[in-house]
């Protein structure tokens, strides 16, 4: 069940917007904001404000790379593998990121404090290798580099 906050954040998307639609992934961000993930309960909970089945809003919701369907740490490491990134040294990057957490993709640390995914592009071409961890990007990032950023997220 969304709570009272959450609606009232929705509601304010909806007035802004022409469809109820239009305003899936700004509700799927609300959702994500408040909880960290957006639960089969909470999405069905939205497509309902939306006027749109849960299948059609997962189908939103799993198309963005930065709208998470399953639990995830406090943090998020995203690793960009797109062909610059992969060129200019993502595979010692990610060695280094999986020997240092002792996770592998789409995992998360015992302490719940980082989750590792990849992602196909950041935009970030210029600085690659690159990463994302919550909203900041890095790049270029070397091996050397790892255990600073990490330190720098509790």
């Amino acid at each position: 069940m969304l709570t009272d906050l959450e609606k009232q954040e929705i509601d304010t998307e909806l007035s802004r917007v022409a469809t109820k639609a239009s305003a899936s992934v700004d509700a799927l961000n609300i959702v994500q904001r408040h909880r960290g993930w957006v639960s089969d309960e909470a999405l069905k909970d939205v497509a309902s404000m939306l006027d749109m089945t849960a299948d059609e809003l997962d189908a939103v919701a799993t198309f963005y790379s930065f709208i998470f369907r399953r639990p995830v740490g406090r943090h998020v490491i995203l690793v960009c593998d797109s062909i610059s990134c992969y060129v200019m040294g993502y595979n010692p990057l990610l060695d280094v990121i999986k020997s240092r957490l002792g996770i592998a993709f789409g995992e998360t640390t015992e302490d719940k404090r980082f989750t590792l995914l990849p992602i196909s592009c950041l935009g970030a071409c210029d600085r690659a290798p690159a990463m994302m961890v919550d909203e900041d990007l890095y790049g270029p990032v070397t091996a050397e580099m790892m255990e600073e950023i990490l330190e720098q997220y509790k």
